[in-house]
């Protein structure tokens, strides 16, 4: 399976406009239900700590190690960030874009640019007689050295390598000379689906075989995560699951839901509505191409339930929690939550989270679990929204603003890595270097 025909780079300095498939047809009644009252915007109380406009809730106080007092900042080593260049600029969102957490997650959604990149698809079977997809920067194996350190990355539900939020991160990374793979789950960015089995919160099989298959490729190298939404929360639960014998040497997770039952519970409240059917479309169109696989199962199935399916958890509940084993919907919810992975971890993780993120609430956040576990560090943002973070220098057309954090989160940990390997420079006392690469320019064209 190749991926679409693109000019001889693999990596091309131009991109165009992107409108994402899953909301596409919603955007008319978007931009027409869109009110006031859904407003996210951060108030000031007379306590001065600010308010999320989403939730009701209070907020810590800022780290007082970081110049840009709206950003809550927690975990054993939240110092280290202290040192990172891309924190030391105040968090700046775009003006009226990130006025309102909706609006945001749909600009971003809608009119983040997608960075032409030449992929090379690879097909894994797994060993229940599945597949996944893993799509590969063309040309890198004979571009890097056998040692250059490899980043999988997990895009969130029904997300895969056509995601704007996924191929800036790609980007990026690759600019710093690292081997990139984009983690396609079963149905997803075109990725076979061969068996009556999609993937779900809970299962990890897939992401575990798909790591074990990178380092049996490059055993030399030191692999590395990032999952956003959905894939945040699984690969927090792997990460959870392997405890101590994690091979992964460092990982980040962005916008997870981490409790699930929360997550549940928003979704089906006032302008969230909009994105429960959008997804539970894009997983219905997913279905409906492999609809004769799921013909005559039988026991607690409810096929026509999955396949009309109008929110996320109608298709949950007539498929989904069935094909992995749970007793009801809200069984499957909430056994599938990565926040109670949060204290197994046991390698470098970074989470960012927005504040007013409408999928993923911020109440929903292990905050304390975070703060105990010494491998753990966590970023919330004021704004945001979903997979937004229209802010920064790039905004609002190029990269999230988490993007050149992740990137010196992730290369301080491989510095980190590699000096304890020599055994020569301590984890407080590392800098942040960068890779050699050939850097690439972008130019958004609209």
């Amino acid at each position: 399976m190749a991926a679409p025909p693109t000019p001889s780079s693999p990596l091309v300095a131009s991109t165009r406009r992107f409108v994402a498939p899953r909301l596409r047809s919603l955007l008319p009644a978007a931009a027409v239900s869109m009110s006031s009252t859904s407003s996210s915007s951060i108030s000031a109380p007379s306590n001065g700590r600010p308010v999320s406009g989403g939730a009701g809730e209070q907020r810590p106080p800022p780290s007082p190690l970081l110049p840009q007092a709206s950003l809550e900042v927690a975990g054993a080593r939240c110092g280290l960030l202290a040192g990172f260049d891309s924190l030391r600029r105040p968090y700046r969102a775009f003006p009226i874009v990130a006025s309102n957490r909706h609006v945001e997650t749909i600009f971003a959604a809608f009119a983040r640019s997608l960075p032409a990149v030449a992929l090379r698809r690879e097909c894994l079977r797994t060993p229940d007689d599945g597949a996944v997809a893993l799509d590969w920067v063309s040309g890198d194996d004979r571009a890097l050295p056998r040692d250059a350190p490899v980043l999988i990355l997990l895009p969130g539900l029904t997300g895969g390598s056509d995601d704007t939020y996924v191929r800036h991160m790609l980007l990026r990374a690759r600019n710093k000379g690292w081997r990139v793979v984009v983690f396609n789950s079963r149905g997803c960015a075109g990725s076979p689906v061969t068996t009556a089995k999609f993937y779900s919160a809970s299962f990890t099989g897939d992401l575990r075989q798909v790591v074990d298959h990178v380092l049996g490729r490059f055993p030399q190298s030191n692999v590395y995560a990032v999952g956003w939404s959905l894939g945040a929360n699984i690969l927090v639960r792997y990460l959870g699951e392997e405890t101590d014998k994690c091979v992964l040497s460092g990982a980040v997770s962005l916008c997870n839901p981490f409790d699930l039952v929360i997550a549940d519970e928003d979704f089906h409240k006032g302008f969230n509505n909009v994105y429960d059917r959008a997804l539970a479309k894009a997983l219905r169109n997913i279905f409906k191409k492999h609809a004769l696989l799921f013909e005559g199962l039988e026991g607690e199935y409810n096929i026509p339930k999955a396949a009309n399916a109008r929110s996320v958890r109608d298709f949950d509940e007539g498929l989904t929690r069935v094909s992995f084993g749970f007793k009801s919907v809200d069984d499957y919810y909430s056994n599938s939550s990565s926040s109670d992975s949060i204290k197994n971890v046991s390698i470098p993780l970074l989470c960012i989270q927005a504040d007013n993120d409408p999928i993923a609430p911020s109440r929903g956040i292990p905050r304390e679990d975070i703060k105990a576990n010494p491998n753990c560090l966590l970023i919330v943002t004021p704004q945001g929204g979903h997979l937004g973070w229209v802010a920064g220098e790039d905004a609002p057309f190029g990269c999230p603003w988490t993007d050149p954090i992740i990137m010196e989160f992730l290369e301080y940990v491989h510095n980190e890595k590699n000096s304890s390997t020599k055994g020569s420079i301590s984890y407080e006392q590392q800098s942040v270097t960068q890779t050699s690469a050939p850097d690439v320019s972008v130019h958004v064209q609209r």
